[in-house]
């Protein structure tokens, strides 16, 4: 449970994209196995944090046993016998529960928080192992309603994790069976090998703490992830490449991106101070809202650390008007991009609940931006009517098909609207794939971190000749484009 505070001499480093090209140019096939740690490993920290502090926020923690917890997080390794006794001094207080209610608190704690700690790099091999066919497993000690949130989120069928027995439906606040710790971790994963074929020796395993040495041991291919300090040794002395993933979450007490944020909301605002300014004195309220949208773009990502590289860019300014298609994982980052690419000419469909925002909601409002009520099929269609004769004037619109922003790099099921839409007005989809938005501001997140947004945006898609029946497969196949790129990041050269 403890960080290794600087490098290792002997150490051996690698890269996410050196080993993601490595899997793709690898064997494939299930008989291959990538197996995946969890806390640490895919996600930053420890899924147990936010299980404590539910626990303490309803005062179901006793000082003894957060005493207990603090010790173990502070000393020295612990063995299967001590982390059982330390993981059932926490079960003890959930005996006689429904199983089911801690499940659905695993989806709650998953939701608010534990899902925006997925460290992005690692949500990338899980896809890049599963595109080889590989069979894909989490093994880890915490629980299943710690993980399966997560596991559901990845698309990992395979979890073996320490089990919590049961009576009746009923937790008794003991572990069921041997915990996956350590040897026992291992253990499971062999079990697990030889009922499915699976070939460790050609298999993957990635983890972080100084527990997971068997495990990595196990297979022909060890990856440490953010080692703690015995396993670090271990891997210098070994000679096993590290990986090492940017933290995905912020200090507690650091006020650098509550700042930024500030940056940005105020960048945003001026801008759009200026744009009403302008588009008053000339009576010309396009001008205004095209000179608000491109000094926004323009000037919030390097006022703010935030970077925002682009691939396929001209692709943006071959065909206007246009529908452009985002996905959405950040409303203020997926704005940033919006406006750095597409810069003027445009307008956007958003939420009704966006137009109750203060400040921000007038301000689209002015900009003609659509409000859209999910909640009512009819409504909503009545809504993008007039958007169609606002293409046919000339003016873009950017629409977000997965309709609400996702809590991890996933992609959403595709809505139909934007497809109506260009195809009734004529006009072409310009899809722009967003990765790394997420990572800077996810949805629950409410400050912003420094760092680089990627961007392909690409060529324009004729919606001439399109029917009603196109529209499903349409969308099917825009959608998996979107799925190829995240998994498959093109370079410059490739667009």
């Amino acid at each position: 449970m403890r960080q290794v505070s600087g490098p290792l001499l002997g150490v051996v480093m690698t890269s996410t994209e050196v080993l993601l090209e490595q899997i793709r140019s690898g064997p494939s096939g299930p008989g291959t196995a990538a197996v995946f740690d969890f806390d640490g490993t895919l996600i930053d920290g420890y899924s147990a944090a936010a299980l404590y502090s539910h626990r303490f926020r309803n005062f179901e923690i006793g000082p003894g046993e957060l005493i207990r917890t603090v010790r173990a997080s502070r000393g020295p390794t612990l063995t299967e016998e001590q982390f059982i006794a330390l993981i059932e001094d926490g079960l003890g207080g959930w005996a006689g529960r429904v199983e089911e209610d801690a499940l659905e608190l695993g989806e709650r704690l998953f939701a608010q928080g534990i899902a925006g700690t997925l460290f992005h790099p690692a949500w990338r091999l899980v896809k890049a192992h599963q595109r080889q066919g590989h069979t894909v497993v989490i093994a880890t000690s915490a629980t299943r309603l710690q993980v399966a949130p997560m596991a559901r989120e990845l698309g990992v069928e395979h979890v073996l994790c320490t089990r919590l027995a049961t009576e009746g439906g009923l937790l008794t606040g003991k572990v069921d069976g041997r915990t996956l710790w350590g040897p026992g971790k291992i253990a499971a994963v062999r079990e697990f090998a030889a009922s499915r074929g699976v070939d460790l020796a050609a298999s993957h395993a990635y983890a972080n703490g100084d527990e997971d040495v068997p495990l990595l041991d196990g297979v022909g291919h060890p990856h440490p992830v953010n080692p703690q300090p015995e396993l670090a040794e271990e891997a210098a002395r070994r000679g096993w490449p590290v990986l090492r993933f940017a933290p995905a979450k912020s200090g507690q007490f650091d006020p650098v991106p509550a700042l930024r944020t500030a940056a940005l909301f105020g960048t945003l605002f001026a801008a759009a101070g200026v744009g009403i300014a302008v588009g008053a004195l000339n009576g010309d309220r396009r001008q205004g809202v095209d000179l608000a949208t491109s000094m926004f773009g323009a000037l919030a990502g390097p006022l703010t650390d935030i970077d925002v590289q682009v691939v396929g860019e001209q692709h943006a300014w071959s065909h206007r008007p246009a529908v452009f298609l985002i996905n959405h994982q950040s409303t203020l980052i997926d704005f940033l991009v919006a406006t750095r690419v597409i810069r003027t000419g445009f307008t956007a469909v958003a939420k009704r609940e966006v137009k109750q925002m203060p400040v921000v909601g007038p301000l689209f409002d002015l900009a003609g931006v659509a409000f859209l009520d999910r909640a009512n099929r009819a409504r909503a269609l009545d809504a993008l009517k007039p958007v169609v004769e606002t293409l046919r004037s000339g003016t873009s619109v950017v629409m977000a098909p997965e309709g609400t922003r996702s809590l991890t790099p996933k992609l959403g099921e595709f809505k139909k609207g934007a497809f109506h839409l260009a195809s009734q007005a004529g006009v072409p989809l310009v899809p722009i794939v967003i990765r790394n938005a997420g990572e800077l501001m996810w949805r629950n997140a409410r400050t912003a971190r420094a760092g680089t947004v990627q961007v392909v945006v690409h060529p324009p898609i004729s919606t001439d000749g399109w029917t009603r029946d196109d529209i499903d497969a349409r969308v099917g196949s825009v959608r998996e484009l979107y799925v190829d790129t995240l998994e498959n990041w093109p370079t410059p050269s490739s667009t």
